[in-house]
């Protein structure tokens, strides 16, 4: 057989300019090697018995085929009820919620929808790991600005914010409350945030899928409180909300988010929605409407309960050797690992997993430039309290060698 005359590359350029999930990967270390798994960030308990029990109710009703591409009816209204209440904002479901698997696909369907080639996209570092390869795959160039450890929690310069805008800036990506550094943005950030998209244009992409998981500094203090880039004053055109049911609701297999938009760009979301997944699972949306019908006491209850077990494991890792800071949202805490004397967090990653039997993921995998977290993990809380409790015996080992 003849050879061609030009060996061609059987992957693509985008697909080999980044890696397969860290995160996920880490999943599979700790079930190889036994190990308490604090890495990947699902919760390790039952999802609510009435909400699992409205799914069996839909699939028992027969809604087993397609739904309409963009979303279930009463999911989408349900949604713009629970948006109205929550955050104020007055949606139309026909024409600005797009129903998506997961709102890992909403944010890469946000982005092939509004992203051109050459266009660029600010990323905060250390960022969810999905956020770079989203940019990339959209045939964006990424714009990394750095959040610093500070005495005050993560916080981002300002300068180096507005030296990143220019004139080819189509968007900024923002997680709110931020994974993995557990940050919740203030008004005065996002309003700052807010004045650069409209001096240069740009739209902004905010993932807010750990919007009520927020935490008061101290057990008599009040949460902190979540603002929507919506909200802040002329965004509400320039932005794209991606959400899931996934935290909220302890659902993270059921792959069900959305995105809110503008008409214009909801119309664009849809039909890369369509052409990419062409819709997400019709029983669990049904499940969904439900879900989003619950009274405001199942997210008071959801917050008291995270506040609890970061108010557990943050002292249990200072105890056993980490630098780390409370985090003021989502369910996670990036740990300074320099104490240990590894060389970086790849070989602590990989003795925690393997010698002492905890999985956490190496903070190397949240930056463009791993040396920026070489001396840093990611651990997740959202886990019961025996799993944690586990953990942390497990990890007073470090200290006494």
């Amino acid at each position: 057989m003849t050879e061609p005359r030009i060996a061609k590359n059987r992957i693509s350029r985008k697909a080999g300019s980044f890696t397969e999930s860290v995160i996920r990967e880490m999943s599979r270390e700790a079930a190889k090697y036994g190990a308490v798994n604090l890495g990947q960030g699902f919760p390790d308990w039952a999802a609510p018995e009435d909400i699992k029990r409205k799914a069996v109710e839909a699939i028992l009703d027969d809604h087993n085929q397609y739904a309409v591409t963009w979303g279930v009816k009463s999911f989408r209204d349900a949604i713009a009820k629970k948006t109205m209440w929550y955050l104020g904002l007055d949606l139309d479901p026909e024409a600005e919620i797009t129903v998506t698997c997961g709102s890992t696909e909403g944010m890469i369907a946000a982005m092939l929808a509004t992203v051109d080639p050459l266009d660029e996209v600010v990323v905060f570092e250390p960022f969810y790991e999905n956020y770079a390869p989203d940019a990339i795959l959209s045939d964006a160039t990424p714009r990394r600005v750095p959040l610093y450890r500070t005495e005050n929690g993560f916080v981002f310069d300002r300068d180096e914010l507005r030296a990143a805008f220019n004139e080819r800036t189509k968007a900024i990506i923002i997680c709110n409350p931020n994974n993995p550094t557990g940050k919740v943005y203030t008004k005065d950030e996002l309003e700052f945030i807010a004045d650069l998209c409209k001096e240069f244009d740009a739209l902004c992409f905010t993932d807010e899928i750990y919007e009520h998981i927020l935490y008061s500094g101290h057990a008599d203090d009040d949460p902190r409180t979540h603002v929507c880039m919506a909200n802040v004053e002329g965004m509400r055109d320039r932005t794209v909300v991606v959400n899931s049911l996934s935290k909220t609701y302890s659902v993270t297999g059921w792959r069900v988010g959305y995105c809110i938009a503008p008409p214009d760009m909801t119309s664009a979301i849809r039909k890369v929605h369509d052409f990419l997944t062409v819709g997400a699972a019709n029983p669990l949306q049904h499940a969904g409407a439900y879900a989003m019908s619950l009274p405001p006491s199942y997210y008071d209850d959801l917050q008291t309960e995270y506040q609890r077990k970061r108010d557990f494991i943050v002292p249990a890792l200072r105890e056993a050797g980490f630098k780390c800071d409370m985090p003021e949202g989502a369910y996670y805490v990036m740990a300074d690992i320099s104490e240990f004397g590894f060389s970086n967090d790849i070989e602590f990653t990989k003795h925690l997993i393997r010698e002492i039997g905890v999985a956490v993921v190496p903070g190397s995998s949240f930056y463009y430039d791993n040396s920026m977290g070489s001396q840093m993990v990611r651990f997740c809380f959202c886990k019961k309290d025996e799993t944690l409790e586990a953990a942390v015996e497990r990890l007073a080992k470090l200290k006494r060698g």
